[in-house]
């Protein structure tokens, strides 16, 4: 197992076994500081749409409803701001299997379509490669038109570790300052080399409130039109990239053309930009606890983490 694997599955054994955390103040404790730090704070990034798609806008504390564990949470602050700076982790297959076709250069297209929906000196971005291990190529900048091309000369190579590769860049995208963060993964989504699986890597990346957008470039409609089949048969404990978006509150999509590796790419940043960041409590017990975020009005659907380490 290589460092990065062997550090993860470490960590997250720590989190399912620690003891000692104390327990949850009783209702009506006047105990509680006025200020909470932000460990004490759950944040929660939550895409609101209505029946055809729309984002539900201007709603407010009172149009939500939090339960965790099945236990209805007061929010504690409510954020929307669409000029609100975003910070971005855009993680692009390297691997041997994007050679086929033209995986690589929707990659990259995709990868530009991205930064284009960035604004400079505001947003900021950090540039990823990953094949069998993680490389970083740009650590997180604010000046956006350097990384235009810089995909250029990379060719692919090596298997894929996808979910190792995802679960160490969402442990360093939460160091980040922003209200608005994401993971982005461009790849055509198989995954031959990891030492962890999609539930695990989706039980910390929503842990630590990371939400990862999979944009898979699959040009083959046969290839394609087989994953989507597989999207809605039965699958009994197993788990894929669609769990691992949908666990975080991110989004899975297809891209088979270019046009379509633009519209996912573009639409994605615009998503991140309309979510509305909400907070509460966070438990005491070192445990994980799960996550269920409503909204009061008919026929909204709402894409949010599905839970969090509690401590």
């Amino acid at each position: 197992m290589n460092t990065i694997a062997s550090s993860i599955c470490a960590w997250l054994w720590a989190l399912a076994l620690g003891v000692g955390a104390q327990s949850p103040p009783a209702p009506g404790d006047q105990s509680q500081e006025t200020f909470r730090s932000s460990v004490d704070l759950v944040t929660i990034q939550a895409s609101v749409r209505d029946q055809r798609g729309r984002t539900l806008k201007g709603l407010t504390p009172d149009d939500f409803e939090i339960r965790d564990n099945g236990q209805l949470r007061p929010i504690l602050s409510l954020h929307s701001d669409l000029r609100s700076p975003v910070s971005l982790a855009i993680m692009v297959d390297m691997s041997g299997s994007m050679r086929t076709g033209p995986k690589i250069a929707m990659a990259r297209q995709a990868f530009d379509s991205i930064l284009s929906q960035l604004r400079e000196g505001e947003d900021e971005v950090e540039l990823l490669t990953f094949d069998s291990s993680l490389h970083e190529r740009q650590d997180f900048t604010r000046n956006v038109a350097s990384l235009r091309g810089a995909l250029s000369d990379f060719e692919a190579f090596g298997t894929t570790s996808l979910y190792d590769a995802t679960a160490a860049t969402a442990r360093r995208l939460a160091t980040r300052p922003t209200t608005h963060k994401a993971i982005i993964v461009l790849t055509d989504g198989i995954d031959t080399s990891s030492t962890l699986n999609a539930a695990e890597v989706s039980g910390l990346a929503s842990s630590i409130d990371v939400p990862v957008f999979v944009v898979a470039t699959v040009p083959s409609i046969d290839q394609r039109a087989m994953m989507e089949v597989a999207d809605h048969a039965p699958r009994s404990g197993s788990a894929d990239l669609r769990d691992l978006a949908s666990w975080t509150g991110g989004q899975f999509v297809f891209a088979s053309t270019f046009t379509e590796t633009i519209v996912a790419a573009s639409s994605l940043v615009d998503s991140l930009r309309q979510q509305y960041v909400l907070a509460i409590e966070a438990a005491g017990a070192r445990e994980w606890r799960r996550l269920d975020i409503r909204v009061k009005h008919a026929a909204a659907t709402v894409k949010a983490r599905s839970g969090y380490f509690g401590g």
